[in-house]
């Protein structure tokens, strides 16, 4: 079954198409949760874009969404968007901020 670093590991395979850094790294992912299902897992993604406006808005969830299906052991996913709170660039991790000349 698969745990919340390797949903993280595949997370960070997913990159922002106007940021050369990762979806995770960027800090758009909020939260990842584990359900059990029949068969393996059911795994819910809340996250959020860098912007409501985002041109990936329905694209990149439907990336996300396929992604993590993809895993064995996960037979569902769920991902949601919210807006609340905000992205900001402090939900960068350090790595990130480095990658694009913020630190």
């Amino acid at each position: 079954m698969p745990n919340q670093q390797d949903v993280i590991t595949v997370l960070k395979t997913i990159f922002d198409p106007e940021i050369p850094v990762d979806i995770y790294e960027l800090g758009l992912i909020y939260e990842v949760k584990f359900t059990d299902a029949e068969g393996g897992q059911k795994v819910n993604v809340q996250m959020t874009l860098t912007s409501p406006n985002c041109p990936v808005a329905e694209s990149m969830p439907a990336d996300v969404k396929q992604k993590v299906l993809s895993m064995e052991g996960v037979v569902d996913a769920d991902v949601e968007i919210v807006f609340e709170p905000a992205w900001t660039q402090d939900m960068m991790s350090e790595e990130a901020k480095l990658e694009l000349g913020f630190l």
